[in-house]
């Protein structure tokens, strides 16, 4: 058994975790049609690499572990999250994350405004409008 912090490279996989990462990153094209999704840091470890959403800048990663799904969001910290989504990497200055395990429901509705929120950040720190 690998250990619970390995993540796991195949998100196809037809179990929970696979289908989490899947409605995630439909939830991501919901929130924003604009979103970008790359796989990028490959490594002998994890071929297939990560999910990795963009717009203006990068806005979440998305993996998947052996009990549980972790969206990071890259300026996590600098986000208002009043449905109190974030349950992981609280003290860090930058990063927040949210771990989601299996039997657990997603709030639809606020990861999507976490999303929406996010982008308007990005697009705020480029000085778009």
């Amino acid at each position: 058994m690998g250990s619970p912090r390995k993540a796991l490279a195949d998100d196809k996989k037809d179990d929970w975790r696979g289908r989490t990462l899947r409605r995630v990153r439909q939830l991501m094209k919901d929130a924003d049609p604009e979103i970008v999704e790359e796989m990028k840091w490959k490594k002998p470890s994890n071929p297939a690499g990560i999910p990795v959403w963009s717009h203006d800048g990068i806005i979440c990663t998305g993996e998947t572990y052996k009990d549980h799904v972790k969206m990071t969001f890259a300026k996590g910290a600098s986000l208002k999250d009043p449905d109190r989504l974030f349950n992981a990497s609280l003290e860090g200055n930058v990063t927040r994350a949210i771990d989601i395990h299996e039997g657990e429901s997603i709030n639809e509705a606020a990861l999507k405004n976490l999303i929406r929120a996010a982008v308007a950040l990005n697009i705020k720190s480029k000085g778009k409008r």
